[in-house]
């Protein structure tokens, strides 16, 4: 059952492009007890069939800028390839670490865009 709600979840943050991906390593890995790597790899295979899905959502909205898209499609594959790489080649402990690392960067910088947002509607507000 919890594999189901993950999915949906996951799903529903993917679909609105902001990383479901994110949270689904983390349900898997801290709460349903899956190893870091396998947790990683099962993130890359859920992001398949969620990405088709958004692309197709976003062709028919005609939301894609393709030659940009095409480049950074291009260098994530080989980022992937070198990532995936490395990351077999860590223990799951040093790979834990690392990867909470990166979700406190990505809280900090998201806390910090809220501050900054709201410092600019407040002042936007008190000009009024």
């Amino acid at each position: 059952m919890w594999e189901i709600i993950t999915g949906l979840i996951s799903g529903v943050i993917s679909g609105t492009g902001m990383g479901g991906g994110t949270i689904l390593i983390l349900v898997l890995s801290l709460f349903l007890g899956v190893e870091q790597h396998v947790a990683q790899a099962t993130n890359l295979i859920f992001f398949i069939p969620t990405s088709i899905v958004a692309i197709i959502v976003s062709i028919k909205e005609k939301i894609i800028e393709w030659k940009t898209g095409i480049i950074i499609a291009f260098s994530g594959i080989v980022g992937a390839i070198i990532g995936a790489s490395i990351s077999l080649k860590m223990e799951v402990s040093i790979l834990k670490k690392y990867f909470g690392v990166f979700l406190s960067a990505i809280a900090i910088y998201e806390i910090y865009s809220l501050v900054k947002q709201y410092k600019i509607l407040n002042k936007r507000n008190n000009r009024l």
